[in-house]
């Protein structure tokens, strides 16, 4: 994306725009030097490209708020008593304005090419009214720019989500119809495999929205969003995994490279230290002041394979398996995303050894999924200049697996080329690439309370979890499987300790940390990390779960999960502005 984009949008914004919906874009000037060329077209399109993820706290940052990871405090989301109409944000229409005024009058274009455009302004229109469903459920559907008389559209009600979304896949079957780019080598720009990579996730998302929650009695027609899924992807070509010269590294390297892998990345954000447009991932992930400093838990470790294909929690006395065996022929893609005993890294060029830093983490499964390996000057300033991926063909895979699944017609075929896929890159190997597996797994029916018991679908759920961690996708998939109570349930655990003292976590004979109660103890080694496990019940506190041994377990604070939480309440203020608009159900 280039830098014309950001002052463009800027413009464009504050001339056509506004926050609400009693306020309207007004044609100060001829506007045929933008709309009576392609060149104009062009230009501002780009400004839409503004409702796509920031890359500051990037996609990276989405899964804090979820069961897979643990984190430094608790998101409004789940604190007790702080989510409310008062705190709710995000009814904001802008976007919308500026892609609605755009449409309109791009209609009425000579521009002989005037429909790619439309094409990829209805694409961007999709993708705001998918976040506006997904967030708030009744939303009201403006196609058109309000006139200022238009008192029954401004001060009317909201319009049924599931009509609504019936007409956000209409919006995504004109532009993958009409974008005339069906793909892009710098994975940058919107295509028609972009439009068709996203169709998949939304129309997953839907499907499962009707199948799960079933108080809206809608299961019926869940089957045909899954199986526009299934179509969708397969119409999608030109990508596969991405697999470099060394395999056990192949997956990492897409998250820290500065050029995005177009093999299997779909879309991303390019950025660019010449223009100063950067990502804060390192300082995020790594800082102990800054980020939350995500760790994964060891609920969800342990559903990393073997590289046999055989699950880990089938292993005798896995409960207790301390760190340095428990990660030991695993899939590899564990050892690219949280430090095992061999990572390294560098500090000004110089390698050093870097096993989990206790200061950084909160339960030793530290992130390196998106961070360069280099420590300055990243960890300390938001300097990050990979690529900042978005939509990649493994999730399309996972998409369109899940789809099959749901349809229950998932075939070994399909199987391979989906599942078996991702696992054969991940370095796994036996019958689990190829066979579709017939017994559930009983660690995954506990996991996930019972929700799912299909064997099939249950390994999809555990491959895309694995596949796709870090990358903003599981608060959705709570939310659309209706099993938000993940979000308060999943403990917040990390590796076992067998008992209170000192352990190497790397087996390269120095000690990384220190375990204790009580006084802290003294050590020579200046670079270990004591934790202090005296019990407590504070917030902010890491504790063993059998007192002086057992599982690191990290108290965040409280959390809450409610049902009417699947829905964000109405901002207060904007339905004092509209009282028409109502208030979901709960919030009242």
């Amino acid at each position: 994306m280039k830098l014309f984009h950001y002052i463009l949008s800027i413009l464009l914004i504050a001339a056509v725009t506004s926050c609400n919906l009693d306020e309207f874009p007004v044609d100060t000037a001829d506007n045929q030097a933008i709309f009576g060329s392609a060149s104009g077209l062009e230009l501002y399109s780009n400004s839409f490209y503004n409702i796509l993820p920031g890359t500051d706290v990037g996609v990276f940052q989405g899964d804090d708020n979820s069961d897979l990871v643990a984190r430094n405090g608790v998101d409004t989301y789940l604190a007790v008593n702080a989510l409310s109409p008062v705190t709710s944000s995000g009814w904001s229409w802008s976007a919308l304005r500026n892609i609605n005024y755009f449409i309109e009058n791009a209609e009425n274009s000579p521009v002989a090419e005037k429909d790619h455009y439309i094409g990829t302004a209805r694409f961007f229109r999709a993708l705001f009214y998918f976040d506006k469903v997904k967030r708030f459920g009744d939303v009201p559907w403006i196609d058109r720019t309000i006139d200022i008389a238009d008192s029954l559209t401004l001060y009317g009600g909201r319009d049924d989500r599931f009509e609504v979304m019936e007409k956000v896949l209409e919006d995504l079957d004109f532009a993958i119809e009409n974008i005339s780019l069906t793909s892009d080598a710098s994975s940058t720009r919107i295509t028609k495999n972009v439009a068709r990579a996203y169709k998949t996730r939304i129309a997953l998302f839907e499907a499962s929205f009707r199948k799960y929650h079933t108080e809206y009695g809608m299961q019926g027609t869940a089957n045909a969003w899954y199986e526009e899924v299934v179509n969708t992807a397969n119409e999608i070509t030109g990508f596969t995994l991405h697999k470099g010269a060394n395999n056990e590294l192949s997956y990492r390297e897409m998250f820290i490279a500065k050029t995005p892998y177009a093999d299997e990345t779909i879309l991303a954000v390019a950025l660019d230290a010449s223009l100063q447009v950067f990502s804060s991932a390192n300082r995020r992930f790594i800082s102990p002041t800054y980020g939350n400093r995500p760790s994964l838990t060891r609920g969800f470790v342990n559903t990393y394979l073997n590289l046999d294909g055989t699950p880990f929690t089938s292993d005798a006395g896995y409960q207790n398996t301390p760190f340095v065996d428990e990660v030991k022929n695993r899939d590899l893609r564990l050892k690219q995303t949280v430090r095992l005993g061999d990572y390294h890294r560098t500090e000004n060029g110089v390698s050093v050894v870097a096993p989990p830093n206790f200061t950084q983490t909160f339960t030793g499964y530290q992130p390196i999924k998106w961070c360069y390996d280099e420590r300055f000057p990243y960890d300390d300033e938001s300097r990050n200049d990979n690529a900042h991926i978005i939509m990649r063909f493994a999730e399309v895979l996972l998409n369109k697996a899940e789809a099959l699944a749901e349809l229950g017609a998932m075939t070994p075929g399909d199987w391979s080329e989906t599942i078996g896929a991702l696992r054969e890159r991940a370095g796994i190997t036996g019958s689990t690439l190829t066979t579709v597996p017939s017994e559930a797994d009983p660690y995954l029916v506990d996991y996930y309370l019972g929700k799912f018991t299909d064997p099939i679908l249950l390994e999809v759920i555990r491959e895309r979890a694995v596949e796709m961690v870090f990358e903003g996708l599981r608060p959705d998939d709570l939310r659309r499987w209706h099993i938000g109570e993940l979000f308060e349930q999943a403990p917040m655990n990390g590796m076992y300790v067998p008992a209170l003292g000192e352990y190497d976590l790397n087996e390269d004979g120095v000690m990384d940390v220190y375990f204790y109660q009580g006084d802290r103890p003294e050590s020579s080694n200046p670079a270990i990390a004591f934790v202090d496990v005296t019990p407590s019940s504070a917030a902010g506190r890491i504790q063993l779960s059998n007192g002086t041994s057992g599982e690191v377990l990290w108290n965040p604070g409280a959390r809450e999960w409610l049902d009417k939480k699947y829905l964000y309440p109405i901002p207060e203020n904007d339905r004092i502005m509209n009282p028409n608009l109502g208030q979901n159900p709960g919030w009242e």
